[in-house]
This record gives C-alpha cells, structure tokens and sequence, in this order.
C-alpha cells in the first residue's frame, strides 16, 4: 500500500471501491482488452463486451488508442486505487455500434474521438464548460475526503477517478455520448483525429491556463507528448520564445528539429542558471508538463520511497525561481497527493499567477478541430511507434522505459 492509499483509507477507514453503477457485460459476446493486475503488469486478454446500459450511452467499436504518459503512472503502481482486472486508457476512438434511445446526436457507423473527462452536460459546472469538475460522474466518496469535492470520472484512470472501464480495448462503452463524443469529418484520419481526446486539448489548456500569447518567452517542463504538443501551440499563439526540458534524447531531438525549440538537458545542465541566461530572467510562463512522480534530487527519492510525500515539488521550486515577478506557471501535469518543500514563499513573494488543473477538453474541440483541417496543427509529429492492442504490454513497458525513444505510441485493436 502507497502513502495516498493509506491516507484515502485512514479517511475513510475502508479501501476505495466504486460505487458506480457497474457496466452489464454481455457475457454472451467478447472481445480483447488490455487490463491491469499489479505493478507493470499489463495484460493482453479476452473479456466480456460492455453493453448500452442507460439511454444516454452508445457502445463504441474502438479503431485507435494509445498509451498516456500519465497511464504511466497507473503501470508504475504509483496512482491510488487500481483493481487487479480494470480496463486502462482515457485516449480512444471507434465508429458507434449502438446508441442509446435519448442520444440524439450520434448515430450508428458514425466516427467519433471520445474526451478522457466524462461530463454529465447537465450540472452547473458542465453548463460553464467546466466540464473536468462535472458534479455528476465520479462516485469516489474518497476523493472527495481527500480534496474537498469530486472532480469528474475518467476512463480506465482508477477508482479514486470512477472506476470507469477505459478504452484500452476493442469495445468501450460512453456514457452521455451527446457531450462527450466528436464526430469526426472523413478528411482528419485517424492518426491525427485520435488525439483531440487528451493531448491537443490538453496541451492548448495549459496555454490558456499560462496565458501565453504573442511575444511572450515560456519555458515547459517535460517534452513528452504534452509537453511537445504544447510547445507547438505556443508557437501557433505566437510565443517569442519557446524552452523544453527534458533528458531523453529523442524527445530533445524532435523538439529541436521538429520545432525548432531551444531546450535544456537537465542531466548535462543546472536548469535554473541556463534558464536565467537564455531569458536575461524574464521568463513569462512555465507550463508543468511532467507530473508528481519524477523526483530528481536524493531527498525528494528518499521521502518518496518511506511514504513521507506522494508527488515531488521539484519542478514547482525551478519554476517559481526563475519565472519573473508577477510571472505565470501552468500546471498540466497529473499530481495526487501530498508534496513537501513546496516553495509557497516565493509564489507569494514574486506575485506570481499559479493555475492548474485537468483540461474540459469538450471546451475546446472546435478550435482544436479548425487547426487540424487547416494544416496549421498537425499532431502526428508526435508518433513514435505503432502497433496492434495485443502489442499492448509491450508498448506499457517499452513507453516506460523511453527505449528506443518511445514517446507516443499508436494502437490499432483487432477488430478494427
């Protein structure tokens, strides 16, 4: 048991179990999936095929997925309240096998990307386009001891997020498809339209959490996926200058000679010291595109590892230091818990504008959308490696460990 589970148990003096309505498998049909049974471990298996259960969802035959640099974190054993058996993946689409008899946009053999927030469309967050704090979704009673409220479900993102079976798979049914799913015109392929599920929304989100436009200098930590998608909107919305970090060689090689960013190793450089001498210390915005789970220092690795912090603020201290006085800092990456050392000093002191939080992808579709027809935006750059769902724990293990250069990964299911 992590720190996060003990805290989530001591709080509610039981594990997390959803309490979701649960989906009625069809046992009579099935499929493959992938499903979670430990610490990297990830299984390739035949399952029961989910069923339309409520007139709002649809049941989606999946034609694309993916493996998420934050799945990553549920493959290390380090994300709170996975189930040996749950169906991972938030990134999907498919072509609708069957719709509900209150869904009223979507029809049969339609093509559709699905958000990796589930919304309910109806609570007063979701009218505001909040659509990631929707009241409606997530039955976690723990989450909601942790953090004060319940944020939305997520698919395939533990049972602190739903429980929701994810779309590693060939088969996934969508709860209120009318919101939550994006017909896609026959002109965006699959390899592109995939992404408007997480990573082109979610990279934009925190550009708009950082503010960033014409001009500005932004400095992102973590050029995986997001972190590189969002390094090209900064460009699309007209940064001056635009500053990855990272340590992997691949990820800093397509940052320099995809996009033609400036980027700093980590690993051979002190990143506040060159930081400062790239921006004359006047860097606008730090965008946080890593997560909780990446400590750095012998400290922060020791704290970890006895349970006295669950996320690491490394990343928040090089930021606060070397953002300017009334400076933004976006937080995009996924934190979950409890982070010592964080440097509340001089986010007070610099008057700096800190926001955070998971994008309300549904928000932003249209946009997102208009840039990939147009040719501005093109997500495919992204794309390291492809293969078939059976590939799957393969993939999990080969993403993990950045061989070869994996960044992101492109899954085709059987029954495509």
């Amino acid at each position: 048991m992590n720190i996060a589970e003990a805290i989530a148990e001591k709080i509610m003096g039981q594990k997390e179990t959803s309490t979701e309505t649960q989906p009625i498998w069809d046992k009579n049909k099935t499929m493959h999936c992938l499903i979670w049974n430990g610490k990297k471990d990830i299984e390739y298996v035949e399952h029961a095929r989910p069923c339309v259960t409520d007139p709002t969802d649809i049941l989606l035959r999946i034609t694309a997925t993916t493996i998420c640099g934050s799945d990553l974190h549920l493959f290390k054993g380090s994300m709170p309240g996975m189930q040996k058996g749950d169906i991972p993946g938030h990134e999907f689409m498919g072509i609708i096998e069957e719709v509900g008899s209150e869904v009223k946009k979507l029809k049969v053999g339609q093509r559709v990307v699905v958000a990796f927030d589930i919304a309910c469309g109806q609570c007063a967050y979701c009218k505001r386009e909040e659509y990631t704090a929707c009241d409606t979704t997530c039955p976690s009673r723990v989450v909601e001891k942790m953090y004060g409220h319940r944020p939305a479900a997520l698919y395939g993102y533990s049972h602190l997020t739903g429980g929701v079976p994810g779309g590693q798979a060939e088969y996934v049914r969508v709860a209120f498809a009318d919101i939550n799913c994006l017909p896609i015109p026959d002109d965006i392929p699959d390899e592109k339209a995939l992404f408007l599920s997480d990573v082109v929304p979610t990279a934009y989100h925190g550009c708009m959490l950082g503010e960033v436009k014409k001009g500005c200098s932004v400095g992102i930590w973590g050029l995986g996926p997001i972190g590189l998608m969002a390094a090209r909107w900064c460009q699309i919305l007209g940064a001056a200058k635009v500053i990855g970090i990272d340590c992997v060689p691949e990820r800093l090689r397509v940052a320099q000679a995809v996009l033609g960013i400036d980027v700093i190793n980590f690993k051979e450089n002190d990143v506040i010291k060159t930081m400062q001498e790239m921006t004359n210390g006047e860097l606008d915005v730090a965008i946080e595109c890593a997560g909780f789970d990446y400590s750095n220092s012998l400290m922060h690795k020791v704290e970890m590892a006895v349970g006295l912090e669950t996320d690491t603020s490394e990343i928040f201290a090089e930021m606060f230091h070397v953002v300017r006085k009334f400076g933004r800092v976006a937080v995009i990456g996924v934190y979950s818990g409890y982070a010592n050392h964080f440097p509340v000093g001089a986010m007070m002191e610099k008057d700096l504008i800190v926001k955070c939080g998971q994008s309300p992808t549904q928000k932003y579709w249209k946009m997102c959308i208009e840039k990939i027809q147009s040719g501005e935006l093109d997500p495919t750059f992204i794309i390291s490696d492809r293969g078939h769902l059976s590939d799957g724990p393969r993939l999990y293990n080969k993403f993990n460990d950045k061989e070869g250069g994996c960044i992101k990964v492109f899954m085709r299911p059987g029954c495509y």
